[in-house]
């Protein structure tokens, strides 16, 4: 980082603080009135007190001062201060840390409005998933086309054990290196985990070369590669997959697969539709 951007990011920071002190009173956050103030919100040693640090060092902080400061300590200051869970990943990027995922540990209900965006993507296949790739929904295409049952599935499981992805050997030995090094890029932000040591313990123990690949400690991010899988009735499947990040749950992620253009899959689609309306109900 240059020091003009430093300067510029620790005066953010300065701001940045200052703003969030102001906007508390003390009554907010258990501190007793002390008679009229002259500055609104809370004073800089009571936010020290509350977040358990020093008053020199929460004020060099506040100051933009080049201090060096902990995870820990950042998240004792984004309680004191009452943030809320973009303003604590706004803290750490305005004190130089990478930020804690956004989004909880996962879970939430998937909404009608997401079940209605995935259903409108009818003649493809379309899920939604979350950070460990565990996926959460997906419409009657990709049910047909990926072997859903509506047992649990994990994007990334499926992708190393479904025979319908293996069938394709040669495109899935040259796209397994990548995925399995997005996934680790993934994993990096939450260390430790247990959600994602769940995912890697079982699929170590099915997959051999996930196994071999995950030892590698190889990171990369998510590539654009032909995605594709045989499916039992209608043969080979190639498609183009874009993966869309939900702007109000950062942790969940849509996944949209589009024909391949020059294969034959969308027309195979289209015969997959049709074996389905024709089959008995």
């Amino acid at each position: 980082m240059t020091s003009e951007s430093a300067q510029l990011r620790r005066a953010q920071l300065r701001d940045f603080l200052r703003s969030r002190r102001e906007r508390l009173t003390p009554g907010e956050v258990g501190i007793p009135g002390s008679g009229r103030r002259r500055t609104p919100g809370l004073r800089r040693e009571e936010v020290a007190v509350l977040a358990g640090v020093g008053v020199s060092w929460y004020t060099w902080l506040e100051q933009g001062r080049d201090i060096t400061v902990s995870a820990d300590v950042l998240d004792a200051v984004a309680g004191a201060l009452r943030l809320a869970e973009p303003e604590r990943a706004h803290l750490y990027l305005l004190a130089g840390l990478n930020p804690p995922p956004l989004g909880g540990a996962g879970g939430g209900e998937v909404t009608p409005e997401m079940r209605q965006l995935l259903d409108s993507w009818a003649e493809q296949p379309a899920l939604l998933r979350d950070r460990y790739w565990n996926v959460l929904a997906y419409n009657d295409t990709a049910r047909a086309v990926m072997g859903f049952d509506g047992t649990p599935r994990n994007c990334l499981i499926t992708f190393f054990t479904s025979p319908r992805y293996l069938a394709m050997r040669e495109i899935w030995e040259s796209a397994a290196p990548a995925v399995a090094a997005a996934y680790r890029s993934d994993a990096a932000h939450a260390p430790g985990d247990p959600e994602f040591r769940r995912v890697v313990a079982q699929l170590g123990s099915e997959s051999p070369e996930f196994a071999e690949l995950w030892a590698r400690h190889e990171v990369g991010v998510p590539v654009q590669a032909v995605n594709a899988l045989r499916h039992p009735e209608i043969g080979e499947l190639f498609f183009d997959a874009i993966t869309l990040t939900v702007s109000d749950r950062p942790d969940w992620s849509v996944v949209l697969y589009n024909p391949k253009p020059g294969t034959e899959t969308a027309l195979r689609l289209a015969r997959l539709r049709n074996l389905r309306l024709a089959a008995p109900a």
